[in-house]
């Protein structure tokens, strides 16, 4: 992409939402070619909070994001904020965007954190984003950073575990995140050698389910390990939910269905059965080198597509390519799992 002249302006820079492996490879791409472009670049603290009331934020320089590609988390923090429920919350955005001279804000989050981003394009300000998830369920892009880390995070804890049910002859139950998608627990079950799947797209047979430990115990296999997405509803029934309160985004917290579905194997079969949740270690420690790579070249791309005016877009992998994409395009309906992924991943459960 041919680049010319600077433009000497402020770029604000948030991360909101969920945090994930790679955050701050993303932020370290901005700042550093931010700098390189004549920008000055503003990080704005937890999230959409950074732009509110009197607002927390902290000016990047080269220092601060030195070798910060390695490590997790995201040392601009983060909230699940939404300044459309807070009261007079868009006019303290534009107040605050005013008082820091900032000329433009790049997002980085998921679909709730680009949700906010598209409608303040909307409402006439400058916003560039970066898709961000563990679930890798955002459209318009291939993957989001974050995943691969959560895959292998997962995916290690899966095999390991393979030990303690095999010496114990017991069914272990892990439950792996995901909302409404299954990516994370398609890719991690496979790759921990699973024993079955069960995602939020394809609804589960609790008679399968048990059927498929039977016939493992008639073959002399005596443990198994099922993989569920904590987002995975029974053929007849919903998601397990751990309260009804809802976040600023309107979600309800999710967690319990490796417990449930344990308790319902033992109760069926007689077989010994635990549950394991992996919870936020999926989204917890060190980016995999892969999410290194990615989250400095989407940061890269993100503050070249603000450098060209590209507002109202997002920064995606299609194929090796690094490309901007329409922020529209990358919600409304999330990236499932197509049956024909899940299907090649059932050939392996056999008894």
């Amino acid at each position: 992409m041919s680049i010319t002249g600077s433009k000497q302006k402020q770029i604000g820079v948030l991360t909101g939402g969920g945090d994930a492996p790679g955050l701050n490879a993303v932020i370290r791409g901005i700042t550093v070619r931010g700098l390189s472009l004549g920008y000055d670049v503003l990080g704005l603290k937890h999230g959409w909070a950074g732009l509110l009331g009197e607002g927390e934020h902290d000016s990047l320089d080269l220092d601060k994001v030195e070798n910060i590609h390695t490590l997790g988390g995201t040392i601009l923090h983060t909230s699940r904020t939404n300044p459309y429920k807070v009261d007079n919350g868009i006019e303290q955005v534009k107040k605050n965007l005013k008082k820091l001279k900032i000329h433009c804000i790049i997002a980085i989050g998921g679909e709730d954190t680009l949700g906010v981003a598209w409608k303040l394009h909307k409402d006439g300000i400058k916003v560039v984003g970066v898709p961000k998830t563990i679930d890798n369920d955002v459209n318009a892009t291939d993957y989001t950073f974050g995943f691969d880390s959560a895959v292998n995070t997962a995916a290690e804890a899966i095999d390991s575990l393979h030990t303690t049910a095999s010496s114990h002859s017991r069914v272990l139950v892990v439950e792996v995140m995901g909302r409404h998608a299954g990516w994370l627990t398609l890719h991690a079950g496979m790759a921990g050698g699973a024993h079955m799947l069960l995602i939020p797209e394809v609804p589960y047979d609790i008679e399968e389910v048990c059927g498929l430990v039977m016939r493992r115990e008639k073959a002399g296999k005596a443990h198994t390990i099922i993989a569920v997405s904590e987002g995975a509803v029974p053929i007849k029934g919903k998601m397990i939910l751990q309260h009804q309160e809802k976040d600023a985004f309107g979600h309800v917290r999710l967690g319990g269905i490796a417990e449930d579905l344990a308790t319902e194997i033992q109760h069926r079969t007689g077989k010994e059965c635990r549950h394991v949740v992996l919870g936020h270690l999926q989204r917890s420690g060190h980016p995999s080198a892969f999410d290194r790579v990615l989250g400095t070249r989407l940061g890269v791309h993100a503050m070249e597509m603000v450098h060209n005016s590209e507002f109202g877009k997002i920064a995606a992998l299609r194929g090796n390519d690094i490309i901007s994409a329409s922020m529209q395009d990358a919600l409304g309906n999330l990236k499932v799992v197509p049956k024909s992924r899940y299907d090649e991943a059932s050939i392996f459960w056999r008894g």
